[in-house]
């Protein structure tokens, strides 16, 4: 496939792409259109592994013992609603993510382990179009893109290849969320209608929110501004960047 320009943003070219490795700090950062994209490609054959830096549990107002567990199930409907083949929760404090070699170090591991072409994350700039970003996204989104490279280099976390993880070069990144996106998946149809039931899969944590958009509104208006720009009925934009 060849990456094709239309209007503003280029249909990103899935060639070459057969494993995709979502890294984001809590249960339902993909939902918001990453997962309407990845639902995409799913279909197109890409197997998609979502790599959780903490499970969520000082998201709700009730003891994070409880909560945890609780998105997790959550998160693994929404993973079900789209077709992930693998959900890794890891165990760094939620609310006190913080950027570091330890969590760059976990990133690479899971680079190294599942060997994705293309590593999707969230945007880590301060302050996006929805407001002040929230601080764990920000050191999970800058670890991830710093992890990339870390998982390539043989003398970065050597201790990695002494376990049997191989360093391996991804070749895209792609950021969520970006203020500059550069490229769209094409999510009209069917993959709009899974990345809806993904989010809606977070039902306790939503119930929390009662300011928040029913998912379907949400997610057919972002898809529908960048579709616009794509040329196609329902898009998700994303920053991409060359390895």
């Amino acid at each position: 496939m060849s990456t094709e320009t239309i209007n503003e943003l280029e249909i990103f070219p899935l060639d070459g792409i057969e494993r995709a490795l979502c890294v984001v700090a809590h249960p339902d950062d993909v939902e918001y259109g990453t997962s309407a994209a990845m639902a995409a490609w799913i279909a197109a054959g890409v197997e998609v592994h979502y790599l959780l830096l903490t499970s969520g549990e000082a998201g709700m107002q009730r003891p994070p013992a409880e909560v945890g567990p609780l998105r997790a199930r959550e998160q693994q409907a929404a993973c079900d609603a789209v077709g992930v083949a693998r959900l890794d929760i890891l165990d760094f404090p939620d609310g006190m993510l913080e950027y570091g070699l330890p969590l760059r170090r976990a990133v690479a591991r899971a680079i190294r382990e599942f060997r994705p072409n293309a590593v999707i994350t969230m945007t880590w700039d301060e302050a996006p179009s929805w407001g002040l970003n929230h601080a764990d996204h920000r050191a999970a989104g800058l670890a991830t893109a710093d992890a990339i490279r870390d998982a390539d280099n043989t003398w970065v976390f050597p201790e990695l290849a002494e376990e049997g993880l191989e360093k391996w070069h991804s070749d895209w990144l792609l950021v969520a969320g970006s203020e500059e996106p550069s490229h769209a998946v094409d999510v009209s149809g069917e993959p709009l209608e899974r990345g809806i039931a993904s989010l809606e899969a977070h039902e306790a944590y939503l119930a929390e929110l009662p300011w928040h958009p029913a998912p379907r509104d949400m997610l057919t208006e972002i898809s529908r501004e960048a579709g616009r720009s794509a040329g196609v009925d329902a898009a998700i934009g994303f920053r991409a960047f060359s390895m």
